[in-house]
């Protein structure tokens, strides 16, 4: 297996790839003096240009969003694609034979130049197959997209083309261009027939499937004449040295940025079903081709959704049934989970897919579709709901026998006992704290004796019992003045991330000086912090499912709505001037622990201790005053 790329082929990369050359590709730029150029970032929405282009030292910077670097990092960043994947792309586009170093020689990867012809002979055949769809002989194909609403700019947007009659048409057209018929049966483009080569594909509708650098690598075809003596309806290449099924989606191409852009993807079932969301716009979409969904796809995705090395985002699946949505739902209980809890469900109505939808009801149904999307574990557990009769005692008992093993089999503690709860709502089973605890009972995970339904909110000062028995955390005063700048802060998190921003983040949990407090502050935390670039909804329902003492999501929603007590509408100065009370507060019960450290020794016989602890007070006390200074600065 081939190594790494020699370093000298790296450098030749560079220097051979003019970055004004390459960035002016994807952007338009214009001289800014200075021997600089200026365009609009294509890595954030913008106005006015701040991305800089320095020819001269191979470099780019945007002064809007700070993303830089070199020509292949701007490649990485534009196309998505991995360091290796990057330099094999600028390689390419200078003609650079790339060297591989590994098992202690030098090897020539042999199948990069392979692929690099089978992607010529596909790029031709995609140009003969779209030149083709002007022909007489396709108007059956014509009409095909037309009935489905794609017009002219549609088809040629998704590079649609024509499968010709004839048998061998494309074959021909391929070797009086130059292209050696053992690499159209490589590429999969041709076929041994009874007397000699021929097409793969005949009268068929295609479309090109790319991979994620755009690069044509296959083709799918769909049936459209009743006398065609093949009845599948949609045929694909066969597998080739550039095209794994299980590697490519349809569309990615097309939807990659949106989909790094907005972290979220919609995955369909077919070409038309992604044709009609792009153009109901909805440009995340993709779709599998000629094999179904898989872990190698979506470990592509991952890679486009990856941020700060943690998986941040939303994978939808549209089904036009409920029968094929819970048959896959019911799939994601198996295995490891990883993104489960980041993966929903969108069922269009009546049994129709998002091409029907959009025909039926237009742009906006399919736009609703998406936003009506559903966790993936609440449709497959209220899917399974469907087959009982909830108004009936019989019928809320048998469902729970149905459905708690399946809740069961959440890994995630949070959301198990979350969905649990949920299940008891669901079934209208008035007792939660029994299906709690049927469902720990069911996961082998340990259950306390006893316990009633917890009330809604305790007295304040007071505590409730959770679902299973479990002692809530104790619910602090409001007013408590010992604690409001705690509070506050709290507030200030979950109300208004951006202002608390990255010193809410560091401060550490005995920052807090109540439990139910420092829970709240853990929950926010696991969330992601401010960092996670969650606000609203999206960050009080991120920090409720990581609240697992019961009573914490109660008053994370609380502090989500309370009033602030000395503003109207904070600003960055009245959090600020919050925060450093909080910090203020730490450092005094620290100078007291040191304090009373330093009582506890004598001066003479650990003189050494004794004066490295003194002059850590000392720091602490300037530090305390300074801290004093920026919380009274705060509040008028």
């Amino acid at each position: 297996m081939a190594g790494r790329i020699r370093d000298s082929d790296i450098a030749q990369v560079r220097e051979r790839n003019r970055i004004d050359d390459v960035v002016g590709e994807y952007v338009a730029l214009r001289r800014a003096g200075g021997g600089a150029l200026k365009g609009l970032c294509p890595f954030h929405e913008e106005k006015t240009p701040s991305l800089n282009v320095r020819a001269t030292h191979g470099t780019f910077h945007c002064f809007g969003c700070g993303e830089g670097g070199d020509v292949i990092k701007f490649i990485m960043q534009i196309e998505h694609l991995p360091f290796v994947e990057a330099v094999e792309r600028l390689a390419d586009r200078i003609g650079l034979q790339l060297t591989y170093e590994g098992g202690g020689r030098d090897v020539r990867r042999e199948n990069r130049g392979t692929r690099l012809r089978l992607v010529e002979v596909h790029k031709a055949a995609q140009a003969f197959y779209a030149e083709q769809l002007a022909g007489p002989e396709a108007e059956a194909a014509r009409t095909f997209l037309k009935e489905r609403g794609f017009d002219q700019a549609a088809a040629a947007k998704f590079g649609c083309g024509f499968a010709p009659g004839g048998w061998d048409k494309l074959t021909k057209h391929l070797l009086n261009n130059g292209f050696e018929l053992g690499e159209l049966y490589k590429a999969q483009i041709s076929k041994e027939g009874r007397n000699g080569p021929i097409d793969r594909f005949h009268r068929r509708l295609v479309w090109p499937i790319k991979d994620r650098g755009g690069d044509v690598v296959g083709f799918g075809a769909r049936r459209l004449f009743d006398d065609d003596p093949i009845q599948a309806k949609y045929l694909n290449t066969s597998e080739s040295p550039i095209y794994k099924k299980s590697q490519v989606l349809f569309g990615l191409d097309l939807a990659k940025r949106e989909i790094a852009k907005r972290h979220q993807v919609v995955v369909v079932e077919g070409y038309t079903d992604v044709m009609a969301m792009h153009e109901a716009g909805v440009p995340t979409a993709v779709a599998s081709s000629g094999t179904a969904f898989g872990e190698d796809h979506m470990r592509v995705l991952r890679q486009l959704m990856m941020d700060d090395d943690a998986f941040r985002g939303e994978v939808i699946f549209t089904f036009d049934g409920d029968s094929a949505g819970q048959k896959a739902a019911l799939k994601a209980f198996e295995g490891d989970q990883t993104f489960a809890g980041q993966t929903y469900i969108a069922i269009a109505p009546e049994g129709m897919d998002p091409c029907e939808l959009r025909l039926a009801k237009g742009d906006a149904a399919v736009r609703d579709l998406v936003a009506r999307r559903i966790p993936l574990f609440e449709f497959a557990i209220r899917s399974l709901l469907a087959d009982y009769d909830l108004d009936s005692v019989d019928g809320q008992v048998a469902a729970l026998q149905r459905t708690v093993p399946l809740v069961a089999q959440i890994k995630d503690r949070a959301k198990r006992d979350g969905y649990a709860t949920k299940l008891a709502w669901w079934t209208g089973w008035q007792d939660e704290a029994m299906v709690v605890r049927r469902v720990r009972e069911s996961a082998g995970a340990p259950v306390k004796a006893g316990g009633r339904r917890p009330a809604p909110r305790a007295e304040a000062g007071g505590s409730s019992e959770g679902p299973s028995g479990e002692q809530a955390v104790p619910r602090p005063h409001p007013r408590d003045p010992e604690r409001v700048a705690q509070r506050e802060v709290l507030k200030a998190a979950l109300q208004e991330p951006a202002l608390a921003g990255p010193q809410y983040d560091a401060l550490p949990e005995d920052a807090f000086t109540h439990p139910a407090y420092v829970a709240v502050h853990k929950a926010l935390l696991a969330a992601g912090g401010t960092a996670s670039g969650l606000s609203g909804p999206a960050l009080l329902e991120a920090a409720s499912q990581h609240a697992t003492q019961p009573g914490v999501a109660s008053l994370l929603s609380e502090l989500a709505v309370e009033s602030f007590q000395s503003v109207s509408e904070p600003d960055t100065r009245y959090v600020q001037s919050m925060l450093s009370a909080v910090q203020e507060n730490l450092v005094a019960r620290q100078i007291g622990e040191l304090k009373s450290r330093l009582q506890r020794l004598s001066p003479v016989d650990a003189a050494d201790e004794y004066r490295e602890l003194f002059g850590d007070l000392v720091a602490l006390e300037e530090y305390r005053k300074a801290l004093k200074e920026q919380a009274s600065g705060g509040v008028e």
